[in-house]
């Protein structure tokens, strides 16, 4: 009877037990979606500046296919790497690989930029070449091989933290 007569007590008294649990809910909440807000914004950057350096390696190898010299080409690459900084986070290496009789070598190569990388086609002018079968070139013909190496950096700690999932080096290859 004393709770018929007194219905806004008892659901009072309700309502302050559980007055902490929507804060602590929502501080939970607001944490897991700051969580994947700075782990979107890193993934995201880094599928922006891969698809920036594909594009970079295709302008490389174009260029050179053309006609303009490997130097001239690595040039033109690094100028135009804007919104990247090739000259202090990255290096683009141009080579030129031609079918020798039968052999496949490099027959010349450039590098340019800010980073120490090797090139995965060989280092070797007159050595032999590592392309695979697609890109290698006929008898007597040559193959230009750009590649791009950067060294990719997260903007939040989160895209630290997240090291293990994250590239610290992007690198791309385009062959023409």
């Amino acid at each position: 009877m004393a709770a018929a007569q007194f219905p806004n007590i008892v659901s009072r008294k309700f309502r302050t037990d559980e007055s902490g649990q929507a804060l602590v809910e929502f501080s939970l909440v607001v944490m897991m979606l700051l969580m994947m807000a700075c782990a979107l914004a890193d993934v995201g950057r880094a599928i922006y500046q891969e698809q920036v350096i594909t594009n970079l390696t295709r302008e490389g190898s174009n260029l050179a296919a053309r006609g303009t010299s490997l130097t001239d080409s690595a040039t033109a690459v690094v100028q135009g790497s804007a919104p990247l900084n090739i000259t202090v986070n990255g290096r683009v290496i141009i080579t030129s690989v031609a079918n020798n009789g039968g052999a496949i070598q490099i027959t010349g190569q450039v590098s340019q930029g800010g980073i120490p990388a090797a090139s995965k086609v060989g280092t070797v002018i007159g050595g032999l070449a590592a392309l695979p079968a697609a890109a290698q070139p006929p008898l007597t013909q040559t193959v230009y091989v750009t590649e791009v190496f950067y060294a990719y950096q997260a903007v939040t700690p989160i895209g630290n933290l997240m090291g293990l999932a994250l590239p610290s080096m992007l690198y791309d290859v385009a062959y023409f």
